[in-house]
């Protein structure tokens, strides 16, 4: 059996560099990147409602009108 030290020495340190640093490096900035837009995305619309804490309430139910009724056809 080969211990991971004895692996580690075998392997060339480009292709560690290349083959696993470098592209789990660009991943995590993707995600970063893709999070942070979503955030920036996400504070426009709650700047646009009148009130923020009527957000999720509005999107719930339906909006009340005094005096409409809805009648069922039968």
């Amino acid at each position: 059996m080969s211990s991971p030290a004895a692996f580690l020495n075998e392997v060339p340190g480009w292709f560690l560099w290349t083959g696993i640093f470098l592209p789990v490096s660009a991943l995590l900035l993707l995600i970063i990147a893709y999070l942070s837009w979503k955030i920036r995305q996400t504070e426009e619309q709650l700047a646009m409602t009148p009130d923020p804490r009527e957000t999720a309430s509005c999107y719930s139910r339906p909006h009340y009108r005094p005096g409409t009724e809805t009648r069922s056809r039968t």
